[in-house]
């Protein structure tokens, strides 16, 4: 055989991701809030592109309200979407632990109110009391509370060195070996900062954190001193060894205790947090005149942009070189691909989210003890898309519904088997178990061999270790750490 180079023609199929494909498949797992910062991208860079500045009640619908009814007619197919579905099978491309399955636990949040109070485009935000940084508030304190200049330098290096939580994370002698004075004169400044506000600041270990704050309570004592000796005990809740060490019984135990929950162990914590943002749903949700359910987008959510073809056709008339016609027409197919793909993305969104209502109908009229174990797989066979593309319509979208506003990944939930044959949610399961321990005698604290029992009698075929696993992600401690705890008045 001849060994030699040479040419071959092959012919095979490929996927190729372009850009205005991967943009596409972006858009459906963005956030409303990602979606907006996208398009406002897109609008300094095409000059085709423009807002639709239209009252929504004028504007078109990019995807309209679907009508279900009521579960026993809900088993007919949703209406296909006008353009051919974003949907391909990216098995080589998807990455399942990425934001589409969830992973990225990107924050949601609307705007804060109405722009047109009293004729004036401002938002509740603007008027907003600015909030202070930790340290800036304690440089204030520091200026109005130490005159040395030298002791000042100290307390402005102490200041530099706390962390989020206010928790001083210097080592002393280090501090004293850089800035060449004596560990006792920082040390002396450190007692004055420890009296700043908020109470707590500047401390060295959780100990600590709590004796400044019992102390500027006049509630620091010999016994409590023996119990913040014993935090360890306290976590694993042996009160018995607790009342012998402090010399308490049993009800004054309790009020130690109670006394510690009220101090706060991350002082700083407060100043540093972002505030809460609000999320806005995605999906609204309402019930229909004849028992059914109405699903449609949230118009307040909904990108609304236009391509602006007037304006296109002039300028284009008035192209007079090649570059200029290529940048035109470029720029017009993106304008045009972009306002298609944002109707698509909301008619896909729609979609999906209808179907997950018409399965889940039992949970939105009884409540979560009827939530049924769905799968992506349910979802995409019911709708005709990839288990990939549902996985991304689901990340970051939330659904305003008669029980809350949830996000559509707490939909999919595992199945657990029951004794009978049916099959019960995860979700549903670690409910009862909450509520089990909750109801149980403080006397006979359940344990988890007994929590399967209940479970069993009541239909649900369920392991001992899979109760541990669901006790200990609710935070819920052993039986043995309960029945410590219940020992001990409330």
């Amino acid at each position: 055989m001849a060994i030699g180079p040479r040419l071959d023609l092959r012919l095979g199929q490929a996927l190729v991701m372009t850009p205005q494909l991967r943009q596409a498949i972006q858009l459906l797992q963005f956030s409303n809030l990602e979606v907006q910062a996208w398009i406002e991208q897109e609008l300094e860079r095409n000059p085709l592109l423009e807002r639709d500045d239209r009252p929504t009640d004028e504007a078109p619908p990019a995807a309209p309200a679907e009508e279900l009814p009521p579960l026993g007619d809900a088993r007919e197919a949703v209406a296909a979407a006008d353009e051919a579905p974003l949907d391909a099978d990216f098995a080589n491309v998807y990455d399942p632990g990425g934001a589409a399955d969830g992973g990225s636990a990107a924050g949601a949040g609307g705007r804060g109110g109405r722009t047109d109070f009293d004729g004036e485009g401002r938002d509740v935000e603007e008027f907003a009391v600015e909030r202070r940084s930790l340290r800036e508030h304690l440089a204030e304190q520091l200026r109005l509370s130490i005159a040395d200049p030298t002791d000042r330098l100290i307390g402005a290096c102490l200041i530099a060195g706390l962390d989020p939580a206010g928790r001083l994370a210097l080592d002393l002698d280090a501090l004293a070996g850089s800035l060449g004075c004596a560990r006792l004169r920082i040390e002396a400044v450190l007692a004055r900062m420890q009296r700043f506000d908020p109470p707590g600041v500047f401390a060295r270990s959780l100990r600590e954190c709590l004796e400044i704050q019992l102390r500027e309570k006049n509630r620091y004592d010999p016994a409590m001193a023996v119990l913040l000796d014993h935090l360890d005990l306290l976590a694993k809740r042996d009160m018995r060894r607790l009342m012998a060490l402090c010399g308490v019984d049993a009800e004054d135990l309790a009020d130690m205790i109670a006394e510690l929950k009220r101090l706060d162990p991350k002082p700083g914590a407060a100043f540093d947090a972002e505030p809460a943002t609000t999320v806005v749903p995605d999906v609204l949700m309402r019930r229909a005149e004849d028992g059914g359910w109405i699903v449609e987008l949230n118009p307040e959510t909904l990108p609304r942009v236009l391509a602006n073809g007037a304006y296109y056709a002039r300028v284009a008339a008035g192209a007079k070189s090649r570059e200029e016609r290529v940048f035109i027409a470029e720029h017009w197919a993106n304008a045009t691909w972009l306002v298609k793909s944002l109707a698509q993305r909301a008619s896909t969104i729609l979609k999906v989210a209808s179907e997950i209502v018409r399965q889940q109908d039992a949970f939105f009229r009884h409540g979560i003890t009827h939530l049924k174990p769905l799968i992506l797989r349910d979802i995409a066979t019911a709708v005709e898309l990839h288990e990939s593309t549902v996985s991304r319509v689901t990340a970051n979208k939330y659904i305003a519904t008669p029980r809350g506003t949830l996000e559509l990944k707490f939909f999919f939930t595992t199945a657990i088997a029951g004794t009978g044959g049916e099959s019960h949610s995860a979700e549903t399961v670690r409910y009862r178990i909450r509520e089990l321990i909750a109801a149980e005698d403080p006397e006979a604290v359940l344990s988890d061999d007994q929590i399967v029992a209940i479970l069993r009698r009541e239909g649900v075929d369920i392991a001992r270790r899979t109760v541990a696993k669901y006790r200990e992600g609710l935070g819920i401690p052993s039986s043995v750490q309960r029945r410590r705890e219940k020992a001990v008045p409330a």
